[in-house]
């Protein structure tokens, strides 16, 4: 694996490469590579205990173990192979781990559909990005439900994965996107997975306590240079980022509030039952469809922000 210094190389070709090409379907991803070993391992997980926490446990475990190992032995084969080729496998690892550009133009077309009055459709393009039940979305509801998924994957698709990319390398990144895609297939809090997907569901919680805290003064800061809100947003996190049902999802989101000053959060359908949260920027009026955008242009420059403390901080590591 690279030293810190290859690190200084990596992750701005990574996060380049992130931009220069989103994530086209035509291209393998590793990201559904792990949705589909979720997908085949769970079925004999559950048998291995009654007991569907332990079962679950076992899983979890299992598949953030191998996709480390497995990323490791690439990284480290490649390196010995030639140095250049390590670094570029390492760019490539971590370019997979990144979800800017992306992120970007699946909420940007939720916007065009919005503003061309085309809410089915925008309630079909929001589907893909949200993990709630959209056929009861009102246009402010689709609004809302953007640039919440916009401020939370802020973490998961930038500040989380760089900041494991930091400390262990491409394999320890892609360890955080197993975490990432185990929440996200088997941790609901829904009958099949309440106890199966408990342990994944904490793992989540775990790995991204530090990061979602750290993307407040990364957003505030990125809110001053748009708007002057910076302290807005620094505020409305400090107050409100513990006003959710995640223990992490609240800071981004509070953070995005108060730069845009906007209600964020409050009830919503998931799986067909109504899940009461409470309302984030309580005291701000409605988002709008402009919202979106701004949203995204936060989004944006908060993660070329993180990129560059993420490269100072490597720095200083190897020169210290």
């Amino acid at each position: 694996m690279m030293e810190s210094y290859g690190l200084l190389i990596i992750l701005p070709a990574a996060y380049l490469l992130d931009q220069i090409l989103g994530d086209p379907q035509f291209l393998p991803h590793p990201i559904r590579w792990m949705g589909k070993a979720i997908e085949l391992s769970e079925p004999g997980f559950r048998k291995i205990s009654k007991n569907l926490v332990v079962s679950g446990t076992f899983l979890a475990i299992f598949l953030i173990l191998s996709a480390w190992g497995i990323t490791f032995i690439i990284v480290v084969l490649a390196g010995k192979i030639h140095p250049i080729l390590g670094i570029a496998i390492e760019i490539v690892l971590i370019y997979w781990c990144i979800s800017v550009r992306s992120l970007w133009q699946s909420a940007m077309e939720v916007s065009r559909s919005l503003v061309d009055k085309r809410i089915d459709e925008a309630k079909e393009k929001v589907s893909l990005i949200v993990g709630r039940d959209v056929e009861k979305l009102t246009e402010r509801g689709i609004v809302k439900a953007t640039i919440e998924t916009v401020a939370e994957n802020l973490v998961d698709g930038v500040i989380s994965p760089l900041f494991f990319a930091v400390i262990g390398g491409a394999p320890l990144a892609i360890a955080y996107k197993m975490v990432n895609t185990l929440d996200s297939m088997v941790g609901y809090k829904n009958e099949k997975y309440i106890h199966f997907g408990k342990a994944a569901a904490r793992i989540d919680d775990i790995a991204n306590f530090i990061p979602a805290r750290l993307s407040v003064p990364i957003i505030s800061l990125a809110a001053q240079i748009i708007s002057q809100k910076g302290l807005n947003a620094f505020n409305t996190a400090v107050l409100e980022g513990k006003n959710h049902t995640s223990p992490n999802a609240g800071f981004p989101e509070a953070s995005f509030a108060g730069s845009m000053g906007v209600k964020l959060g409050g009830p919503n359908y998931y799986h067909g039952k109504i899940v009461y949260k409470p309302y984030i920027g309580k005291l701000f009026g409605e988002a709008d469809i402009k919202h979106i955008k701004k949203a995204c242009d936060l989004m944006m420059l908060s993660s070329v922000l993180w990129l560059v403390i993420s490269c100072m901080i490597t720095g200083f590591s190897h020169f210290y």
